[in-house]
């Protein structure tokens, strides 16, 4: 994270500069409670490669470790609910790549410490899955990822105890919330009129059956 910039070209042409750890760190602590929250949704609109993504898996993984880490079941399970909470849009396809590379390696190398021999393919490549759903590369500003479609994300909800539920809803949509004043929730349940924000909620434009956590790579579009 020393390394500020790339190149003098990719500032110049798309303002590219990243954040310090140092101001990474001090700006986390100012939402600590969220940061550290396993199941907090956390957006960063221009993601880069992850820096601040980076340091907001590391502190959830920590709180996952010191509530789960002698129940392997458990840890496996709220890691995942940990990775699922992550988003990311990156405008540059080589950041979204290193930062979605970047982020399952922090999760497999906590993974892999504390389950040993109990880790399997099939989880880790459940956390490559969610990670390539949840960090897309796009434009936070029109809304529209590199091919052209709609920013679309996943919610992935935890329910019968092993089984998440993916609903997948576009980025704009969701964003309309803000304008209403509404802001810490970024997926929305109601297919109705909401009486308490005076507007109708769409339903997501994709929803699919509670699967097993290890098994969400098996959903696929």
């Amino acid at each position: 994270m020393s390394k500020l910039i790339k190149s003098k070209e990719r500032v110049a042409d798309f303002g590219e500069v990243f954040t310090h750890e140092r101001e990474v760190k001090a700006m986390c602590d100012l939402v600590r409670d969220e940061s550290e929250r396993i199941d907090s949704r956390v957006l960063e609109p221009a993601c880069g490669d992850g820096n601040f993504l980076a340091e907001i898996l590391n502190r959830k993984l920590n709180t996952v470790k010191s509530r789960y880490g002698k129940n392997h079941s458990d840890y496996e399970k709220y890691s995942l609910v940990a990775v699922s909470s992550m988003y990311g849009v990156e405008l540059l396809e080589d950041n979204t790549e290193h930062c979605r590379e970047r982020l399952f390696n922090i999760w497999d190398e906590a993974y892999t410490s504390n389950m040993g021999k109990d880790a399997t393919d099939e989880c880790r490549e459940a956390a490559r899955f969610i990670f390539h759903r949840n960090i897309l590369c796009g434009d936070a500003l029109s809304l529209l990822q590199k091919i052209g479609k709609p920013v679309i994300f996943s919610e992935w909800s935890l329910v019968a105890g092993v089984m998440l539920k993916r609903r997948d809803f576009e980025l704009a949509t969701m964003l309309q919330m803000q304008d209403l004043g509404r802001q810490g929730d970024l997926f929305l349940s109601s297919g109705s009129f909401d009486e308490e924000v005076g507007a109708y909620i769409p339903q997501p434009i994709a929803e699919y059956k509670p699967i097993e956590y290890w098994r969400v790579q098996c959903q696929s579009d």
